[in-house]
């Protein structure tokens, strides 16, 4: 085992992996919430553009959000993430469209986490907070949003996991992460093909499960407290 941690870079691809978790769960977080709200809007275009939102990236394959952020956005477009004259221009361009397509495509289920955390809010609160004067986005800011964060803990670290485990899809644009390297490694050391499977079976899981039980740990921490 040794020799494959000397021959292969294992740890800092999963150092890469990390990284588009960290980045792409706050784009996703900060989108979500943009189209939540959106979603529960009194304005029927703004409601109508939520649930196209959610709609189409929910049923959308990540694989094919992920060419197109490259073919499309990139390739296509001209949407350069990084400075072209840097000597890690491709590495770095193919990094942050990575993250853009994860967070484009995990802030559809981070809005429907939020959108039942909304639903968990009494009606009459809202209406309490309507009648003293405040305005929609000052009700939501103030009275909705923080009960529905609340609400919504377990679902959000059930999105936070999926996009974890989600990472492996952005190999396909050339992104050196986990699934990334495990391939190299097993075109180049079939002979232990079973040994570099539990490598990283056992490094996902060591990614995952604290994650699992903390968001376990604070569901049941505000439950009490509701």
């Amino acid at each position: 085992m040794g020799e494959l941690f000397s021959q292969f870079n294992i740890l800092g691809a999963f150092w890469v992996t990390i990284q588009l978790t960290f980045f792409a769960a706050i784009g996703a977080l900060v989108i979500g919430t943009v189209v939540a709200v959106m979603r529960v809007s009194p304005v029927p275009i703004l409601r109508g553009f939520g649930t196209s939102y959610v709609n189409v990236f929910r049923n959308t394959p990540l694989t094919v959000i992920m060419v197109f952020t490259s073919l499309g956005l990139w390739q296509t477009l001209g949407l350069v993430l990084a400075d072209e004259q840097s000597q890690h221009f491709f590495k770095d361009n193919n990094f942050r469209l990575a993250i853009v397509a994860l967070a484009v495509y995990h802030a559809s289920f981070v809005c429907e986490s939020l959108r039942s955390g909304i639903n968990t809010v009494q009606p009459g609160q809202a209406e309490a907070a309507r009648s003293i004067g405040l305005t929609f986005l000052q009700n939501i800011r103030y009275v909705v949003l923080p009960q529905a964060f609340r609400g919504a803990v377990t679902p959000l670290g059930n999105t936070l996991i999926a996009l974890i485990k989600n990472t492996t899809v952005a190999s396909v644009i050339g992104v050196a992460e986990a699934s990334f390297v495990m391939a190299d490694m097993l075109d180049a050391r079939a002979d232990v093909l079973f040994l570099i499977f539990i490598i990283f079976a056992i490094g996902f899981v060591i990614l995952t499960l604290p994650v699992g039980l903390l968001i376990s740990a604070v569901s049941e921490r505000l439950a009490v407290k509701r």
